[in-house]
């Protein structure tokens, strides 16, 4: 085995054997953000074979301080975070498979997301799109590495279909607290401490060392010095994910055309397949100040909002705290 590993291979649990598994495994990291990045990291390193990375968002500033793979030329460039993450894990380690992929994670391209993953990991940011990776896991019987941070509090579990109970058994819908890092902020240390505790699972698993799991949701407090660990138990007897598998959260709506980004004043609209950024940088530039990138359009408007355009027909309105001003704003500047 190569000497890159050769420490990891030292620790017993692991081994020969593990690393062997290890670069045969797959995984789905669903987010580049604060936990993406630091759980792509350890991953790529660790060699894991073949890691996809999926985001929706691009690099601004306020990022840098918990995201740890960017820099400020990722910042300055607009780059979307998945182009940025895969560019930088390749740099990292050359001889596994990255695939960074900028899209909305809905209903319609998860279980495509999915197809020949071994384990998916949670680097969102709401408990929308958790819930819709819970489903999915779910019902294609795949492993499901849940994190969370915010503040300096963390929370993580890994949900196992057939052998734990499932996300939305343990935390329910409406039962998150509604805050975010844009509105209480985080501090990095709780970041890094969700992933590892995410990836130390995951290699657990992975390297099929099964009986060291911890089956339990970790939580903690990292300011406060508090910690608390609850035991995964039996499924709730109605749990629409994991007991009568309704999967609610895969249900495609067709009209659900319009999303709210967490705590960012910022509405996501997507009514269009595509957008030709050349042809709209033309047809927005005498009344927005225009930036355009090889990934994205970005439209700075006399009113205070922006918009930002991408090629697979997504744009985001930001400096928006109602979904009407947002659809008011798309529905004049871009159209149906």
């Amino acid at each position: 085995m190569h000497s890159r590993y050769s420490r990891q291979i030292l620790f017993p649990p692991i081994g020969e054997k593990g690393q062997g598994l290890i670069s045969r495994k797959s995984v789905l990291i669903v987010g580049a953000g604060a936990l993406g990045t630091v759980v792509s990291n350890h991953l790529v390193r660790a060699g894991v074979g073949f890691i996809r990375i999926v985001d929706r968002d691009f690099v601004e500033f306020s990022n840098l301080q918990r995201q740890m793979l960017y820099t400020q030329k990722d910042a300055e460039d607009m780059l979307p975070k998945a182009v940025a993450a895969e560019h930088r894990l390749k740099d990292i380690n050359s001889e596994i498979s990255v695939e960074g992929i900028v899209t909305d994670v809905t209903a319609d391209n998860i279980e495509k997301l999915m197809e020949g993953i071994d384990v998916v990991i949670d680097g969102t940011d709401n408990f929308s799109t958790r819930y819709l990776l819970n489903d999915a896991c779910f019902k294609l019987g795949i492993p499901y590495a849940y994190g969370g941070a915010v503040s300096s509090r963390g929370m993580t579990a890994l949900f196992i279909p057939g052998k734990t109970p499932c996300l939305r058994c343990v935390v329910p819908d409406g039962a998150g607290s509604g805050q975010t890092c844009d509105t209480v902020g985080v501090i990095a240390p709780v970041v890094d401490m969700v992933s590892s505790h995410q990836v130390v699972e995951v290699m657990k698993y992975l390297t099929d060392n099964k009986n060291a799991l911890r089956g339990d949701l970790l939580t903690f407090d990292i300011w406060q010095n508090q910690q608390f660990s609850m035991k995964l138990k039996k499924p709730a007897t109605d749990c629409s994910t994991c007991q009568t598998n309704k999967y609610p959260y895969l249900r495609s709506d067709g009209d659900e055309d319009y999303s709210i980004l967490c705590g960012r004043d910022s509405v996501q609209i997507h009514k269009q397949s595509e957008l030709d950024l050349q042809l709209w940088n033309q047809r927005l530039a005498s009344i927005a100040k225009v930036k355009k990138t090889p990934f994205l359009l970005k439209a700075e408007l006399d009113s205070g909002e922006t918009l930002v355009l991408f090629p697979d027909g997504r744009v985001l309105i930001q400096g928006v705290e109602e979904v009407s001003r947002a659809k008011t704003l798309y529905d004049r500047l871009i159209g149906s």
